[in-house]
């Protein structure tokens, strides 16, 4: 797994899972808010599956 995910991209999937899971569990949200368990997930692994099909990539290339 290559990272494909990005500084900005990661920090968004972070904070927008993390507060739609907090929604979820702490404060009695609806229970579609736990689908902020994959953009969570997947900012924290730095890698997105869905990027892969589309060829996407929001992480900078290293050059050699």
């Amino acid at each position: 797994m290559k990272t494909n995910v990005g500084g900005l991209d990661r920090i968004a999937r972070i904070a927008a899972g993390g507060a739609l899971v907090a929604w979820a569990g702490l404060l009695n949200g609806p229970v579609w808010a736990w689908m902020g368990a994959v953009p969570l997930a997947t900012g924290l692994a730095g890698w997105c599956p869905l990027y892969l099909p589309f060829g996407l990539r929001t992480c900078s290339v290293k050059s050699r």
